[in-house]
Parts: structure tokens; C-alpha cells; sequence
């Protein structure tokens, strides 16, 4: 069996990584996935749901620049506050003050685009501004890959009551996750948003894998 060498930056709960079990049995690959969280807590209890995943507690950007040749396939999901229109629209509330955008998600795009030799993807917000470097839109996030992603990439959406009293519960039942496991200094919400939707993560890494499906006819084989 193929072993495929997986690196997961920024990887908080693993949304993004939660099916990939299921795509490498159907693809025939043994994957090797590296996931790497600064949040001491969310490394734990991503540990406790990938208990075969080697995690590691680092800055992502810092772990990419050194160990990016390791990998054949990497994940970045670089923070996006900085970048979103929300983070935009909202400033001057609550003492908000505009901030500069944290360019390490185009050093990132800029670094795999031009010294990694695997697949790689970078996943983002739509940005308040207009994206640098020729993202794809899918759906409401943009990716910058060097391997076509799919038409059909689209998540759930939670669109629910956004930091009352009960969006936990209802993020906890849309995830099918206790957030409240986490006992880390981030908001519960933030972190339960912060997961990408599994099927996302799923239709992105059965391409990265060369599986293509029947209704997704624009996507063709990659090897």
C-alpha cells in the first residue's frame, strides 16, 4: 500500500481531516497525517478524535519553512480575522481598531507555490479586499491550489444565532462535537466556526488522491 505523507497546518479540531480515513481506504493510500495546533488544548483534544495522527504543538508558519519537504500533501488554513469582511465591517465597535491583514497567508501561498514539490492547498475566508495571487471561489471560501478543485465544493452552513447564549449547543449538534470539551482562553464559537466542513475536507482530498466522481464531470483524474 501507498504511504502518503500528510502535513495539517493551523489544524484545530481537524474538520478538514475528520473523513480522510475514508477517502484513503477507497483510495488504497496508507496516510500519514502530521497535525500541527499552537493551542495546547485543541492539540489534545484533536489527539483524543485522531489518535494515530502525530500532532505536534508549534507555530504552523514556522514548522511549513522547516519541514515542508517531508510532505506529500500538505493543508494550511492559515488564520483568516485579519482577512474577513466581518473583521472589516465591524471595526470601530467595541473598541475594534482596523489592523493590518497578516501576510503570512500569501507567504504561505507564495512558499508552496515555488519550493513544494507535493500537492498543497490553502484555505481562507473571502477577504474584504480582492484576493492576491488567483484564488478559486468555492462556495463562501477561496483556495489556492496546484491541483483543480472541484465544482462542487460547498459546506453546510451554520447560520445560526452567532454568540447568544445557545450557539454552542447548536454548533455542538451541527458538528456533531462537545466544544465544550475545550477548557483553552479561546471563545467556544470561535473555535467550533473555525472548523471546516467535513465533506469539504472529504471532496478536496479525494481529488488531492485522484478519485473522481461521476457528478462532479468537469474534475479529471490527476494520476
Amino acid at each position: 500500500m501507498k504511504k502518503f505523507r500528510v502535513l495539517n497546518l493551523y489544524a484545530c479540531l481537524g474538520g478538514n481531516r475528520y473523513k480522510w480515513d475514508e477517502v484513503a481506504e477507497e483510495a488504497n493510500v496508507d496516510i500519514q497525517v502530521t497535525a500541527v495546533e499552537l493551542d495546547e488544548e485543541l492539540a489534545k483534544l484533536y489527539q483524543e478524535r485522531f489518535p494515530n495522527d502525530t500532532v505536534i504543538v508549534a507555530d504552523a508558519h514556522q514548522y511549513l519553512l522547516d519541514h515542508y519537504q517531508e510532505f506529500d500533501f500538505i493543508w494550511t488554513s492559515p488564520p483568516c480575522p485579519t482577512h474577513s469582511r466581518a473583521r472589516f465591517w465591524g471595526f470601530g465597535a467595541n473598541g475594534k481598531m482596523p489592523v493590518y491583514p497578516d501576510m503570512k497567508l500569501y507567504e504561505e501561498i507564495i512558499f508552496l507555490q515555488h519550493h513544494f514539490k507535493g500537492q498543497y492547498v490553502v484555505e481562507n475566508v473571502v477577504p474584504y479586499y480582492d484576493p492576491l495571487m488567483n484564488p478559486v471561489t468555492r462556495d463562501r471560501h477561496l483556495y489556492w491550489a496546484n491541483f483543480a478543485i472541484p465544482n462542487d465544493v460547498s459546506a453546510r452552513h451554520f447560520d445560526g444565532l452567532c454568540q447568544t447564549k445557545n450557539e454552542v449547543d447548536k454548533l455542538c449538534e451541527f458538528h456533531d462535537y462537545d466544544f465544550r470539551k475545550y477548557k483553552g482562553g479561546q471563545l467556544l464559537n470561535k473555535v467550533a466556526r473555525n472548523l471546516v466542513d467535513y465533506e469539504v475536507g472529504r471532496t478536496i482530498f479525494e481529488t488531492a488522491l485522484g478519485i473522481v466522481r461521476k457528478k462532479d464531470v468537469t474534475q479529471t483524474e490527476l494520476f
